[in-house]
């Protein structure tokens, strides 16, 4: 017999119940569905190095296919930094997605972003939480009226399409955070943290944001997402430090997103900066004079 303490035990913590992946599979993989397969494993190393090895394999799996694990040992951010969580007490999924042939390859930067959108508005309507984007990939709460960090997105190319992965905090407790900085739905005063109908609405949400964007061929304008992200982007209108490859820094008011998805800084020194890749760190008054 399993013990009642080992952490794959399912009454190992009754707060936090397994998914119920047959349930799952009937309300999300239907006919006409962007999701045709969905699997929850009990641990993995990453979900998205997992997809991401499907994809470059003999037989890589067509679009959307869901991978889901109840725990993670070595989930990766950007910038490939590592972080762990307890079991069961987050939401870790990954999906595949071949925008292609109808968009063009230069706007597949826009699935981190269109993912930002889709998990905002899914987890509005589940958990009654207002979830604001921290550009390019953060997810953001307010825990005691601070901004704290609740999750992320990682887009990857793989094979043919792209391996998009999505890690939330649900109910992680205070004793729990990694660092200070971090935050959970739970925390947050999520109305539930049952993961199941969370998910649910993660992944519908993702559906209905992702086809309304193929469907315009890409374009950040006639899907609505660029309004849309611009609308709930945390950073805009924020005073910034941007650390850039190649060890840059570059300093001002983040002012727009291009129609590329790039975040354009006014910098200090006049000039107006387009920034595709780097971390954003958000300035307080103290830090910003």
């Amino acid at each position: 017999m399993t013990p009642p303490d080992a952490p794959d035990n399912r009454w190992s913590d009754l707060d936090r119940p397994p998914l119920n992946a047959p349930a799952l599979r009937r309300a999300l993989v239907r006919p006409g569905s962007l999701w045709t397969s969905l699997e929850v494993v009990r641990e993995t190393g990453s979900t998205n190095s997992d997809l991401a090895a499907r994809a470059a394999g003999p037989e890589a799996p067509g679009e959307g296919v869901v991978l889901v694990a109840e725990a993670q040992h070595a989930a990766r951010g950007r910038l490939d930094r590592r972080w762990t969580a307890p079991p069961r007490s987050g939401l870790f999924v990954s999906v595949y997605l071949v925008p292609g042939p109808g968009v063009p390859q230069e706007r597949w930067g826009w699935v981190p972003l269109l993912a930002g959108v889709a998990v905002a508005t899914g987890l509005s309507r589940a958990a009654g939480v207002d979830t604001a984007l921290k550009w390019p990939n953060d997810l953001l709460v307010t825990v005691d009226g601070e901004e704290r960090k609740a999750g992320g997105i990682l887009a990857e190319r793989a094979g043919e399409g792209i391996v998009l992965g999505i890690g939330l905090n649900v109910s992680l407790r205070a004793g729990e955070l990694p660092v200070p900085t971090a935050g959970s739905l739970a925390l947050a005063g999520a109305v539930t943290t049952d993961r199941d109908p969370l998910l649910r609405a993660l992944l519908r949400s993702l559906e209905q944001w992702y086809g309304d964007w193929r469907a315009a061929g890409g374009d950040p304008v006639a899907s609505g997402v660029q309004e849309t992200y611009a609308a709930g982007c945390a950073t805009l209108g924020r005073r910034v430090r941007a650390l850039l490859p190649g060890e840059r820094e570059v300093t001002g008011e983040a002012v727009a997103l291009d129609g590329d998805g790039r975040l354009v800084i006014a910098s200090d020194d006049g000039g107006r900066q387009p920034v595709g890749a780097g971390d954003i760190v958000h300035l307080r008054p103290a830090e910003a004079g």
